[in-house]
């Protein structure tokens, strides 16, 4: 994409420099998709400048970075100059921010130095309360709503934190995060230092950060609300991010009950407690993975040295167990030190909005995707549905059905045998595959609802991957609504072929309640109340469509599964001019 498609005053240059690798991105933070820090441009310079400091030469004495890891670093700098020199990036625009290698190496200023020198650009050192904090920016960043526990692995450090991210805004403890030393490579040096004096050291170890994380975890002062809700839902979430727990993720992702799991990107990925503690199932797919001389047992995402640090994060992740309060389930984020800065930096109102509306929002070309959205909101009948089997209000919220009105059209364009699959497939390699911010649970429930938009038939090479994303929606009361609601988007659509709803044009009105068939059972009646200039005799066939998914043999599971009986009633010319 070229540069010249962007104003180059919402560009923004940022490096995140860890201790495993150096990340260059370049960021568009303009309206109206800013809360999703779109990346337009990213590259990675596998540079570890915690290796740099403790070769295998130094006995785990920390030693000054050396002049050929500072002219790797350099040549980087001087590629990414150049980079933000094709994209237009203003100077002002351009941020570098170091951690916990830059922060504690001997020759730090002179490290600094080289990289100013080479390119005129300062680096900015994060204090380990900063650094926590950015990082758990970056969590809230990567999912519409935060409540529970933060950690962020780095190569040399942990940070731990409490995050709540509400519609009242971000709110975390004032230091930040607790900083401990225990990232992902200064943990793998340890340990294997204490497995080297025998099991005896090893256990001290294992005292040690089950203590240090237990000290940190009380330090934080979590608000008694929080701890509250947690206890009345069965324990906290756990929100991870940083490579070594992401490579964890990764581990689990290939080890899923659905395969293959359906959705690359790990953000959003979630667990059970029961799931996550598996080390012994992890650490040995980690080994068959560096084993493995032809690639048999390669795990997706996962480099050799990320597979070479598996035991210690295994290690650290027993040390929670034992440490931190009851945890109910794990979320996994690919927000870190760039998502989390940037992030901080929106106002308020942008931070709050949902990420799968404002990243659809561009699709809806004529701006009256709003009304569409309350269309669709009529077709289910009112009332709470708090605590019952099927809750489809928590599903089918406003913010869900807004993001699938923006993308009602988006594939009109395609021919008849590509809409279905196409659709099918946008959250996840299509038009939604790169957004920040999604959950999987909602990347599956988008997909297969634009695919029953388009009639919900793929073909034969698609099949097992629908069904695959359907078990990550997992409720057979969902997947029946959901094909419900395709039904009559696809009437809805046909009627406003462009997808406009003109302020003074009436053509179709849903009215959607409750009653009871013959037998004394729930149905859905669902009244259509069409205008003048609509000929009804020409949408038989969608009417018909959105009555057949009530149809017992259309249920979820069959005739003992999951569906309603869906009655269709008709109004013509009822709704005047």
């Amino acid at each position: 994409m070229s540069s010249l498609a962007h104003d180059p005053s919402t560009l923004h240059a940022l490096v995140d420099m860890g201790s495993n690798g150096i990340r260059f991105s370049i960021t568009d933070l303009s309206a109206p998709t800013a809360r999703t820090t779109p990346t337009l441009y990213q590259s990675r310079a596998g540079i570890s400048l915690y290796d740099a400091q403790y070769p295998a030469s130094s006995h785990g004495e920390r030693q000054p970075i050396d002049a050929a890891t500072i002219g790797a670093v350099v040549a980087a700098f001087r590629g990414f100059k150049r980079a933000c020199a094709d994209f237009c990036v203003p100077e002002a625009n351009v941020t570098i921010l170091a951690t916990e290698a830059t922060r504690t190496a001997v020759n730090g200023a002179e490290f600094m130095g080289a990289i100013k020198g080479a390119v005129g650009w300062e680096v900015q050192l994060l204090a380990k309360g900063e650094e926590g904090r950015v990082g758990a920016m970056g969590v809230a960043s990567s999912l519409p709503g935060v409540k529970g526990l933060v950690m962020d692995l780095g190569g040399g450090s942990t940070q731990l934190s409490w995050l709540v991210k509400d519609s009242e805004g971000v709110r975390m403890p004032e230091a930040g995060a607790a900083s401990l030393p225990y990232g992902a490579a200064a943990l793998t040096r340890r340990l294997g230092e204490a497995e080297g004096r025998g099991s005896e050291a090893v256990r001290e170890l294992e005292r040690e950060v089950r203590e240090a994380v237990r000290g940190a975890y009380e330090g934080l002062g979590v608000p008694e609300g929080l701890t509250r809700a947690a206890e009345a839902e069965g324990g906290f979430t756990l929100y991870l991010s940083g490579g070594g727990f992401r490579g964890w993720g990764y581990v689990l992702m290939s080890r899923h009950r659905v395969k293959p799991y359906p959705i690359p990107v790990i953000n959003g990925f979630k667990v059970s407690r029961k799931d996550f503690l598996r080390t012994d199932v992890v650490q040995q797919a980690a080994a068959a993975a560096l084993e493995a001389d032809d690639g048999s047992d390669d795990i997706f995402r996962i480099s050799d040295r990320r597979a070479g640090q598996v035991p210690a994060v295994a290690f650290l992740v027993g040390a929670l167990s034992q440490a931190l309060p009851q945890v109910k389930e794990v979320r996994f984020c690919q927000g870190g030190v760039r998502e989390g800065y940037l992030f901080s930096n929106l106002p308020p109102e942008i931070q709050a909005q949902h990420p799968l509306v404002v990243a659809t929002q561009p699709f809806d070309i004529r701006g009256t995707s709003s009304r569409m959205t309350d269309l669709l909101l009529s077709a289910f009948p009112p009332g709470s549905t708090s605590g019952a089997q099927d809750d489809y209000k928590a599903t089918f919220d406003r913010d869900h059905l807004h993001a699938f009105a923006n993308l009602m059209y988006y594939h009109s364009s395609h021919s008849k045998d590509l809409q279905a699959t196409s659709a099918l497939r946008s959250t996840t390699s299509g038009a939604l595959a790169g957004v920040h911010g999604i959950l999987h649970e909602s990347r599956a429930l988008l997909g297969l609802l634009l695919c029953a938009r388009w009639g919900g038939s793929v073909p034969p090479s698609d099949e097992a991957f629908k069904r695959n994303l359907e078990q990550i929606v997992e409720s057979g009361w969902t997947l029946w609504w959901i094909n419900y609601v395709g039904a009559v988007a696809g009437l809805v659509a046909e009627v406003y072929p462009a997808g406009f709803v003109a302020e003074d044009e009436a053509r179709l009105r849903v009215q959607a309640a409750w009653d009871r068939d013959e037998k004394g059972r729930p149905a859905l009646a669902l009244k259509l109340s069409f205008g003048d200039g609509v000929s009804v005799a020409t949408l038989g066939k969608l009417i018909k469509g959105v009555e057949k998914v009530g149809k017992k043999k259309r249920w979820i599971g069959g005739k003992d599964g999951s569906g309603h009986r869906v009655d269709v009633s008709v109004e013509c010319g009822g709704l005047g001019a």
